[in-house]
């Protein structure tokens, strides 16, 4: 005997990849703790985490909006204004340092700058520059809203049991004269590129770990019982600034995400890994869950990959009824909820 001959057929790539139905594959992933109906739920990160908190709404589970609209708006305009898209209206999270400031300054370690930017006689958060797409009034307005998604995010994590974070990308531009870290390149979804002030940073797996790890450090020692679940968005980047190309690009950030995701989840009873990225990319699926642009999750992809979610959660021994198949549900298109989507509009050719 040796140990392959032990091992069930899905530690198998024939028996577990080749073979079967892409559609019939299963057991992708064995949660390490449940997650049940009534347990507390956050989700933030890049634009695909969109996803997540709109599937255990559907399924009845306890998801969190810490900053729910005010009464009297529109659809269209909750939908503008990020109501509702995740657990507090930071925007999209690209990054764990991104991540790791609004902790920090959640939590009183550091202090956010006061800089708010001015356009047309409005006024609008450089940490938050596509949340209030119509802006503020006065730059004290802006100051006012941001400490209200920080007091959010802050009494959010102290009442959680879960909280779920999708990575999305390594790529970020850096503040030289604050040393904060910025939601997406200045002069693109707002604001005015400064070439003197900004710099071009591509994190490294050291990087990423370091940021993610003293997260999920603040995190918990504001709530030493919260749980952390972390995925990889399968969304490639929609452009690069590292002067190379865009696959290989995609390939590092992707790669280095998933590797410090697997680190944390190996190191920590607390923190595990779901694989939202293998799933949506994975060589079975021959890139059938993406759009024609090889970019945007069709709603079959999301639905398959929140389907092997609730489905792994089933099988967890906990005190819920097996949940039922997700449905595909509507999309309005990924790049609706991508800050760095609008990267695209300065392709040329």
């Amino acid at each position: 005997m040796n140990p392959y001959q032990s091992l069930p057929p899905r530690s198998f790539w024939r028996s577990a990849v080749a073979e079967p139905d892409p559609a019939d594959i299963g057991g992708l992933w064995t949660p390490k703790f449940a997650v049940g109906q009534d347990d507390t739920v956050l989700t933030a990160g890049s634009c695909f985490a969109r996803h997540i908190g709109r599937a255990l709404l559907e399924r009845g589970m306890n998801w969190r909006d810490a900053e729910p609209a005010p009464p009297g708006l529109s659809e269209e305009e909750r939908r503008a204004r990020h109501y509702g898209v995740f657990s507090f209206r930071t925007g999209n999270i690209y990054t764990a340092a991104t991540l790791r400031q609004w902790l920090s300054w959640a939590h009183g370690e550091t202090t956010p700058p006061d800089e708010v930017w001015a356009e047309g006689g409005r006024w609008y958060d450089p940490f938050r520059p596509s949340v209030d797409p119509a802006g503020h009034p006065s730059a004290d307005a802006v100051r006012a809203a941001r400490g209200t998604t920080l007091a959010a995010l802050r009494g959010a994590v102290a009442e959680a049991d879960c909280f779920i974070f999708t990575l999305g990308l390594t790529e970020a531009w850096l503040d030289r004269e604050n040393g904060t870290v910025q939601p997406v390149c200045p002069g693109t979804v707002r604001g005015t590129f400064d070439a003197g002030r900004y710099a071009f940073h591509n994190f490294t797996f050291a990087e990423v770990h370091r940021d993610l790890s003293h997260a999920i450090e603040l995190a918990r020692a504001a709530n030493p019982g919260l749980r952390v679940l972390l995925t990889v968005s399968p969304v490639p980047l929609t452009a690069t600034a590292t002067g190379g190309h865009a696959l290989t690009a995609t390939t590092y950030s992707k790669s280095v995400l998933r590797a410090v995701a697997g680190q944390l989840a190996q190191d920590h009873e607390y923190v595990d890994y779901f694989p939202a990225y293998e799933i949506v990319t994975g060589f079975p699926f021959r890139a059938g869950f993406f759009e024609p642009n090889l970019r945007t999750v069709t709603p079959d992809g999301v639905a398959f990959v929140m389907r092997q979610f609730f489905d792994a959660l089933a099988r967890v021994p906990a005190e819920q009824p097996r949940p039922a198949a997700v449905p595909a549900q509507p999309t309005t298109g990924e790049d609706f909820w991508c800050d760095d989507a609008v990267l695209d509009y300065y392709h040329q050719g």
